[in-house]
């Protein structure tokens, strides 16, 4: 079991920031042996592709070198000439061939890992030119991993290279009986099925390292229950630093809470303890809603605005008890209270047109409203 200096054991997965800061500095797993199989097999698929074009270039190519008429003997153009003719009939299938390599070699070696590049991966560090580390991995772990892979691969694709030679050996003695261009079309192909055939034996390899590979690198990134818990705390911030956090934040709030206060169309306060301040508008909303509530200070606090702003202020202490425990801010007030508010809005809107002396004084609301039982439990 891994452990690290404090001698804890290392038995907890990796965190997501772990596993981000290890991508940061290039560590990511990364399969060889898949990149190199994926490139061989790509090998043997653009041969497929691009042998008989080679077979037929190479062919004319022969034709050409080999038979020289007496008028280009004294041609002084007749080499470039021959170089033409190399382009196009080998030249540009070699570079498709290549370019095709080249895109099956990045892919491969991206499949397991993605793309990660990483400035710190390539910065020059003092521990990599140390000798005493690169003995510890000339003959750690890791080291003999990869010496047995080595020997894994290497007598995997011996032995199918002598199977291979094995059973194709009177194929390959034939070719010297055969003529052009027959014995190149032979040899092309045998060439191709003991190619791939020997690429087609590396996958026994790759079946094998790349859960390997996967498995080694969290195994690496593993993490004690210690790294867990102060990673925690980096990332979740001190107690301290938290709960000032939290009083900032309902300060913040409390702030843009008070600024709605003077929007409200009345203030139903307990008397002292409780005060919730109500809106009502038909295009925002089918029934009242909270603005703003409080008790104690922040209560007071309502209060010490509404009369700023010349807001109604209703007492109503059952209500108002009930509207505070029931309704959260910018919600719309239980339907079992609709009757109560009803009551409390119509009382506010006559007052406001007794006072533009469009009617007479409204009744004063009494105290203690019915309140349906379910909300007199608070």
């Amino acid at each position: 079991m891994a452990e690290n200096q404090d001698g804890q054991e290392k038995t907890e997965e990796a965190t997501s920031r772990r596993l981000e800061e290890a991508r940061e500095k290039g560590q990511v797993p990364r399969s060889r042996e898949l990149g190199t199989s994926a490139v061989l097999l790509a090998a043997a698929l653009g041969f497929a592709i691009a042998g008989p074009s080679l077979t037929s270039g190479l062919s004319t190519m022969m034709k050409s070198l080999f038979t020289i008429e007496r008028d280009q003997i004294f041609d002084t153009r007749s080499l470039f000439n021959v170089w033409g003719t190399v382009i196009s009939e080998i030249g540009l299938p070699i570079l498709g061939f290549i370019a095709f390599l080249a895109l099956v070699s990045f892919i491969g070696n991206i499949v397991v890992g993605g793309i990660s590049f990483s400035a710190q991966a390539i910065t020059p560090k003092g521990s990599k030119m140390n000798p005493l580390s690169g003995f510890k991995r000339m003959f750690g772990l890791q080291a003999l991993v990869e010496l047995t892979k080595g020997i894994a691969k290497f007598s995997v694709v011996a032995l199918a290279a002598y199977l291979l030679l094995s059973l194709y050996f009177p194929d390959i003695l034939n070719l010297s009986q055969d003529h052009l261009p027959g014995n190149l079309l032979h040899a092309m192909d045998l060439l191709w099925w003991i190619f791939t055939l020997l690429c087609v034996s590396t996958l026994l390899i790759v079946i094998i390292d790349v859960p390997y590979q996967i498995w080694n690198h969290n195994k690496q990134l593993r993490m004690t229950k210690q790294e867990v818990k102060d990673e925690y705390k980096d990332t979740e911030g001190k107690p301290e630093v938290k709960g000032r956090m939290r009083q900032l934040q309902r300060e913040m709030a409390q702030r843009r809470m008070m600024a709605e206060v003077p929007k409200a169309d009345v203030i139903v306060v307990n008397p002292e303890h409780y005060a919730v301040a109500v809106k009502y508008d038909a295009k925002k909303a089918a029934a009242p809603y909270i603005v703003a509530k409080g008790t104690d200070d922040v209560a007071f606090k309502i209060r010490e605005i509404a009369r700023e702003y010349n807001i109604t202020i209703v007492s109503a202490p059952l209500l108002a008890r009930a509207i505070y425990h029931t309704t959260k801010l910018d919600q719309q007030i239980p339907e079992g209270l609709f009757t109560a508010v009803a009551q409390v809005l119509a009382y506010v809107f006559q007052l406001r047109q007794y006072q533009k002396g469009r009617g007479r004084k409204p009744t004063p609301i009494p105290l203690n409203q019915p309140i349906p039982d379910e909300f007199k439990k608070y």
